[in-house]
């Protein structure tokens, strides 16, 4: 299986169409390899554009407690990075655009070049790597030039302008705006702040925005995408699988929240 085509040509379909793009988060093993799939294709089902899968660290300074729990369960479960590659290439076997999303330490571990080939070969569009800055990813940037794959760095609030011009100067397919201060989580109200930092981005770069940290909801989708290009969902569909009996209903919970974030994104023609 080669990689993907990146996600450009799935921002380019959403804009055509008016709307925003639904980004939405696991981590592989959780809550278990196969229950990963399901949930993993309930979301494609119910109008979810690109998965990111999680790699499970040890070490998640980023992640909230919900996040934590679950890379914690897929840890304890055994899930390794080649386990997060098997589900990188069984998610894209199945139509869906992947992405993965990790620490970099795991992937400095595996080999830059080696994890970089892997993932391409595994079908995957790209890597969101929250904790490395362009300064220090050189090694990287000749690894996804060389595979093609996208290349998504964070930015913050706090960030300075030329902060993000340096970033998104070195993003390929979009850029990633943490919309809080702090780490993950699900939250009651998305920061006012989200759609000024938006604004900057728009200032510095033609790269599509994706905001993320916080979102639960489809009314809070909708407000996301009346500025941002993307909403990127993590810790309301862990939730949903650490609430529930079992599998089967968290896979259903899962469906249901990616349904109303689908309308959500869909709600409003730009």
């Amino acid at each position: 299986m080669n990689a993907s085509t990146g996600v450009g040509p799935i921002f380019a379909k959403a804009k055509g169409e008016g709307r925003g793009v639904l980004i939405a988060y696991l981590p592989a093993g959780f809550p278990s390899h196969d229950g990963a799939l399901a949930a993993f294709d309930a979301m494609a089902e119910a109008g979810v554009d690109i998965i990111e899968v999680g790699l499970p660290y040890s070490d998640p300074t980023m992640d909230g407690p919900t996040i934590q729990a679950a890379a914690e369960h897929a840890l304890r479960g055994g899930t390794r990075t080649k386990d997060v590659l098997r589900t990188v290439e069984a998610a894209a076997s199945h139509g869906i655009t992947p992405l993965v999303m990790t620490y970099w330490n795991p992937v400095e571990r595996y080999g830059v070049d080696r994890f970089a080939r892997d993932l391409a070969s595994a079908g995957g569009a790209g890597l969101i790597t929250p904790d490395l800055i362009p300064e220090e990813a050189e090694e990287w940037i000749a690894a996804s030039d060389a595979t093609g794959l996208d290349r998504i760095f964070l930015v913050a609030l706090s960030s300075t302008k030329e902060r993000l011009r340096l970033t998104t100067q070195v993003c390929r397919g979009f850029v990633y705006a943490a919309s809080i201060m702090g780490v993950t989580g699900a939250r009651d109200q998305i920061n006012s702040q989200a759609p000024k930092l938006v604004t900057r981005l728009r200032e510095v770069t033609d790269l599509p925005v994706g905001v993320g940290l916080g979102v639960s909801n489809g009314d809070q989708a909708a407000e996301v995408v009346e500025s941002a290009d993307a909403v990127i969902v993590g810790s309301a569909f862990v939730r949903r699988l650490l609430d529930a009996p079992d599998e089967r209903a968290g896979v259903a919970a899962v469906g249901e929240l990616a349904r109303d974030l689908a309308a959500g994104v869909r709600r409003s023609v730009r």
